[in-house]
């Protein structure tokens, strides 16, 4: 069900992207702000893995480093079907991990010494499960692509609000009508893509709960590492850059701020109770 609904997701904003640029600058506009979206995220998608295990100060550990928690990730993976990915360590005290990596070939799993602390052998299983599944379903491949369409659309948006500004002087009324469309349509826009892109995140951590559940053959070790991780980071909150908040496996903004549609993650009790009925 997560499947079909990411993929109506898509199809939702290539849709939005379509509406918008017909609207503003017809084939060409829709072309032209979809190549600089495509060229700005191709190097996100590339490099992101080195961009975000240096952005946390993220130490590669060998099997002799980290005997215990190499061996999970390795017979994790080929339970899976899964190349043995790269082991980091994140420090610091909050618990909470996540995957990253252009391919299958190229992936790396990263926990932090916090979630080392507090989790056991079978909450361990379950959150590394769930990175691993985020590898096998090619999450990075289709955050880019979530991403790549929502850039093209606040590209348009903003291309649009310029135009409503600097053609707004001096017209008549028929042309002030235009500019207020532009200028709505360049506001709602990308709030339009921004929920939708969220909401691609929020299917593809449901299903990565699932699949995880699977790979480990303990749900309840998932759903009890979930509740750990969610409680510590309240009490210990991480310092996370927002652009790379949707790839943890719990959301380290723990502000109140901002909406729920927003939010990358589902509610933890919702993740939680799905789990328990597994």
């Amino acid at each position: 069900m997560n499947t079909i609904k990411t993929g109506i997701l898509l199809g939702a904003l290539t849709g939005l992207l379509i509406l918008i640029g017909g609207y503003f600058g017809g084939k060409q506009g829709i072309i032209i702000a979809f190549i600089f979206a495509m060229v700005m995220n191709f190097g996100s998608y590339w490099f992101s893995d080195k961009l975000v295990l240096k952005m946390y100060r993220a130490s590669e550990v060998s099997e002799s480093e980290a005997p215990e928690l190499y061996s999970i990730v390795k017979n994790l993976a080929l339970r899976a079907g899964l190349p043995i990915p790269k082991v980091y360590i994140v420090p610091g005290d909050t618990p909470n991990a996540f995957a990253t990596g252009r391919d299958e070939k190229h992936a790396v799993v990263a926990v932090t010494e916090g979630i080392l602390r507090i989790l056991n052998r079978d909450e361990l299983e379950g959150v590394l499960s769930h990175e691993l599944t985020h590898i096998k379903n090619r999450d990075m491949l289709i955050g880019s692509i979530a991403a790549t369409l929502a850039g093209a659309i606040m590209m348009l948006a903003s291309m649009a609000k310029w135009t409503a500004i600097f053609g707004g002087f001096g017209g008549d009324d028929d042309e002030g009508g235009g500019i207020f469309g532009l200028l709505i349509m360049a506001i709602l826009a990308p709030i339009g893509a921004m929920i939708i892109q969220m909401a691609v995140s929020r299917s593809r951590e449901y299903l990565a709960d699932e699949g995880g559940a699977r790979i480990s053959g303990k749900p309840y070790g998932l759903a009890s590492a979930l509740e750990k991780m969610a409680r510590a980071s309240k009490a210990i909150p991480m310092k996370a850059n927002p652009s790379t908040a949707h790839m943890f496996i719990v959301n380290p903004l723990t502000g109140k701020s901002l909406m729920n549609l927003f939010s990358t993650h589902p509610p933890t009790e919702e993740r939680i109770a799905r789990l328990k009925r597994m």
